[in-house]
């Protein structure tokens, strides 16, 4: 079964979120029956990098508060994190377009190492204090996963998947979501938000319930033991 996440690298609740359904689903006794895909959002298409500015700064300015207001509001964001076993260093972030990131994501997710490239750039903006809108940045967390330098830099040097992280963005407006993270079960189910993680596991447990029941029965992988055939015959 597979659930869909959409996500932004610049939000916080994001990690959050991630680290509270993958706790949901270490526990979850199909888990191995799961599919998890990452699918791009951008919270703010528009901004523009601006490196020097702090995190401060720019939400204060972008929600028309206070700079104190705005510290004290990743106060508590930094609190919630730390929960869940999650470092943030606001203090370091660099505030920067995710849009480059996304496609770095993309690019990931060709190789199977989307999950892996998701959380390295979570790990690279809130606790590194790296310029996810750099691409030299990019080109070094790309190689970190696996991926071939070359391959992620000229990636990134031409619009290649751009295309795809703008479909993401329109098929989660298309189904519904108002923000980040957005999480999609078997494209029937939708939880929003960094929910606890019994709201995960009760989402899962609902959604894989149904989905195994439209599915074929398949040859099963049996051990043998003292049983009866079905001539009649018993050993």
């Amino acid at each position: 079964m597979k659930v869909e996440i959409w996500s932004d690298i610049m939000c916080p609740f994001c990690y959050i979120g991630k680290r509270k359904f993958e706790a949901a689903l270490e526990k979850f006794p199909e888990k191995d029956k799961i599919e998890v895909e990452w699918k791009s959002f951008q919270l703010n298409p528009d901004l523009k990098s601006m490196p020097g500015t702090d995190v401060y700064e720019y939400l204060a300015k972008h929600k028309g508060i206070s700079r104190e207001q705005s510290v004290q509001m990743h106060q508590q964001v930094t609190q919630s994190a730390s929960e869940v076993g999650l470092t943030y260093n606001f203090d370091q972030a660099v505030v920067a377009n995710s849009f480059d990131a996304h496609r770095l994501i993309q690019l990931a997710k060709v190789h199977k190492l989307g999950a892996v490239a998701e959380e390295k750039l979570f790990i690279a903006y809130f606790t590194e204090g790296k310029d996810i809108s750099d691409h030299e940045t990019l080109v070094n967390i790309g190689e970190a996963i696996g991926l071939d330098r070359k391959l992620v830099a000229d990636t990134l040097a031409s619009g290649e998947f751009a295309g795809a992280v703008n479909l993401d963005v329109r098929e989660a407006e298309q189904l519904g979501a108002r923000g980040v993270p957005f999480f999609v079960l078997d494209r029937k189910y939708g939880v929003a938000g960094a929910q606890p993680s019994e709201a995960f596991t009760q989402a899962l447990t609902q959604a894989y319930g149904e989905w195994r029941k439209t599915q074929p029965l398949t040859t099963l992988d049996i051990t043998d033991g003292a049983s009866c055939s079905v001539d009649g015959t018993c050993d």
